[in-house]
């Protein structure tokens, strides 16, 4: 059996799927929701929580907790598993894996990666979908130094994000974000129109031995966007 905090978020994430909670409704406060499911407010301040930080609900103090926008939202200040971010939000994640192959590396991966134009990299092309819908195209280049099994993993199984994060725990990040019109093709992986514009993000991690890896991220304008909370003390 669920535990009561579970079942409150449940509960939320299908009222929105249904649509009988719309964009921008206030959902039930901490005290309605501990006494319809006969539980804790404190319960029910962990359900609420939870599903503002995986950006299904916003939270203004001193007036509720309503429906989040329609887009999906990831942090600028923490770098998570698009699948969780996705399974967080109550919604099917799926991914298509193009391309997992080794490329001679151009000027600007090389100085990404701290490497020699020419040398060797590994290079992955995924597309990442939300209720099916393709949410982010990721295109990694991984320094094979770093990461020498890459190239035999199965990434519609594991993320590279999930794969990278075990062999080489992630020391540092720095990342660049922009708006971009998509090329042809990006539009096509996409499944956007010529007119909508896309949000990158170019982002390099390091482990405690060096550069891991150099990643362009592309998203749909109208299905993301980036968001954070900051919290200062004195």
């Amino acid at each position: 059996m669920l535990a009561k905090f579970a079942q409150i978020k449940q509960s939320i994430l299908a009222r929105i799927e249904a649509g009988e909670w719309q964009e921008n409704d206030q959902v039930p406060s901490e005290n309605q929701l501990a006494e319809l499911f006969s539980c804790s407010r404190m319960t029910a301040r962990r359900a609420l929580t939870e599903l503002v930080e995986a950006g299904v609900l916003e939270r203004t103090q001193g007036i509720g907790t309503f429906v989040a926008g329609i887009k999906s939202q990831s942090s600028l200040l923490a770098i998570r598993n698009i699948a969780d971010e996705i399974k967080d939000r109550g919604h099917g994640y799926s991914v298509k894996q193009l391309k997992l192959t080794q490329i001679a590396a151009t000027r600007p991966v090389a100085v990404a990666l701290g490497l020699e134009i020419g040398d060797f990299v590994y290079y992955s092309v995924l597309v990442h979908c939300e209720q099916d819908a393709p949410l982010q195209v990721e295109e990694r280049f991984v320094n094979p130094e770093l990461v020498p099994e890459y190239l035999q993993q199965d990434f519609t199984q594991l993320t590279p994000h999930e794969y990278l994060s075990k062999v080489a725990p992630l020391t540092e990040a720095r990342h660049r974000i922009e708006a971009i019109i998509a090329s042809e093709q990006m539009q096509q992986l996409l499944a956007i129109e010529p007119s909508e514009p896309c949000l990158q993000i170019l982002r390099r991690t390091w482990s405690s031995k060096g550069v891991v890896s150099f990643a362009r991220l592309v998203h749909p304008g109208s299905k993301f966007s980036l968001g954070g909370h900051l919290t200062f003390n004195g």
